[in-house]
Protein backbone atom coordinates (compact mmCIF):
# COMPACT_ATOMS: atom_id res chain seq x y z
CA UNK A 1 0.00 0.00 0.00
CA UNK A 2 1.36 3.46 -0.97
CA UNK A 3 1.39 6.29 1.85
CA UNK A 4 2.00 9.74 1.23
CA UNK A 5 4.97 10.93 2.63
CA UNK A 6 6.09 14.88 3.51
CA UNK A 7 10.13 14.93 3.44
CA UNK A 8 11.74 17.86 4.94
CA UNK A 9 15.49 18.23 4.96
CA UNK A 10 18.50 21.12 6.18
CA UNK A 11 21.86 19.96 4.88
CA UNK A 12 25.17 22.16 5.62
CA UNK A 13 26.69 21.64 2.64
CA UNK A 14 25.63 22.99 -0.97
CA UNK A 15 27.36 20.10 -2.99
CA UNK A 16 24.94 17.74 -0.67
CA UNK A 17 22.31 19.93 -0.74
CA UNK A 18 22.05 19.36 -4.68
CA UNK A 19 22.85 15.68 -4.04
CA UNK A 20 19.95 15.26 -2.00
CA UNK A 21 17.50 17.61 -4.43
CA UNK A 22 18.11 15.59 -6.94
CA UNK A 23 17.55 12.16 -5.42
CA UNK A 24 14.50 13.48 -3.83
CA UNK A 25 13.04 14.32 -7.50
CA UNK A 26 13.51 10.69 -8.08
CA UNK A 27 10.97 10.47 -5.53
CA UNK A 28 8.42 13.25 -5.23
CA UNK A 29 7.43 16.50 -6.05
CA UNK A 30 8.61 19.77 -4.70
CA UNK A 31 6.84 21.54 -2.96
CA UNK A 32 8.49 24.40 -0.94
CA UNK A 33 12.34 24.69 -0.60
CA UNK A 34 13.37 21.89 1.00
CA UNK A 35 10.22 20.10 0.98
CA UNK A 36 8.71 17.29 -1.14
CA UNK A 37 5.49 15.61 -1.39
CA UNK A 38 6.20 11.81 -2.08
CA UNK A 39 3.28 8.48 -2.73
CA UNK A 40 5.55 5.98 -1.55
CA UNK A 41 5.44 1.87 -0.97
CA UNK A 42 7.05 0.46 1.70
CA UNK A 43 9.79 -0.33 -0.65
CA UNK A 44 10.66 3.37 -2.21
CA UNK A 45 10.79 4.37 1.47
CA UNK A 46 13.12 2.28 2.28
CA UNK A 47 14.81 2.57 -1.17
CA UNK A 48 14.80 6.96 -0.64
CA UNK A 49 15.96 6.35 3.31
CA UNK A 50 19.13 3.89 1.67
CA UNK A 51 19.94 7.07 -0.87
CA UNK A 52 19.93 9.70 1.82
CA UNK A 53 21.51 7.67 4.11
CA UNK A 54 24.44 7.40 1.57
CA UNK A 55 24.27 11.57 1.16
CA UNK A 56 23.97 13.18 4.40
CA UNK A 57 26.66 13.96 7.33
CA UNK A 58 24.63 12.54 10.28
CA UNK A 59 26.32 15.05 12.44
CA UNK A 60 25.80 18.44 9.79
CA UNK A 61 22.45 17.23 8.35
CA UNK A 62 19.26 16.70 9.67
CA UNK A 63 16.09 14.67 7.12
CA UNK A 64 12.63 14.40 8.44
CA UNK A 65 10.02 11.85 6.82
CA UNK A 66 6.55 12.32 7.79
CA UNK A 67 3.86 9.89 7.14
CA UNK A 68 0.77 11.39 6.46
CA UNK A 69 -1.51 7.63 5.83
CA UNK A 70 -2.57 5.49 2.80
CA UNK A 71 -3.41 7.28 0.13
CA UNK A 72 -7.34 6.05 0.26
CA UNK A 73 -8.80 9.29 -0.38
CA UNK A 74 -8.52 10.83 2.95
CA UNK A 75 -5.19 12.05 2.24
CA UNK A 76 -6.24 15.42 0.89
CA UNK A 77 -7.72 16.63 4.10
CA UNK A 78 -4.57 16.62 6.31
CA UNK A 79 -2.48 19.34 4.59
CA UNK A 80 -3.43 22.61 4.93
CA UNK A 81 -1.85 25.93 3.26
CA UNK A 82 -2.22 29.78 3.23
CA UNK A 83 -0.86 32.30 1.16
CA UNK A 84 0.30 31.19 -2.13
CA UNK A 85 0.18 28.32 -4.21
CA UNK A 86 2.71 25.83 -4.32
CA UNK A 87 4.86 26.08 -7.70
CA UNK A 88 3.95 23.22 -10.23
CA UNK A 89 6.29 20.47 -9.65
CA UNK A 90 9.70 21.25 -11.11
CA UNK A 91 12.52 18.51 -12.49
CA UNK A 92 14.77 21.26 -12.88
CA UNK A 93 17.84 20.83 -10.47
CA UNK A 94 18.58 23.13 -7.37
CA UNK A 95 20.67 26.15 -7.62
CA UNK A 96 22.35 27.31 -4.60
Amino acid sequence: MRHRYIVSYDIADKKRLRQVFKTMNGYGDAVQYSVFSCELSEQERELLITALDAIIHHDADQVMLVDLGPLNGQEAGRIQVLGRRSPPPSHDPLVV
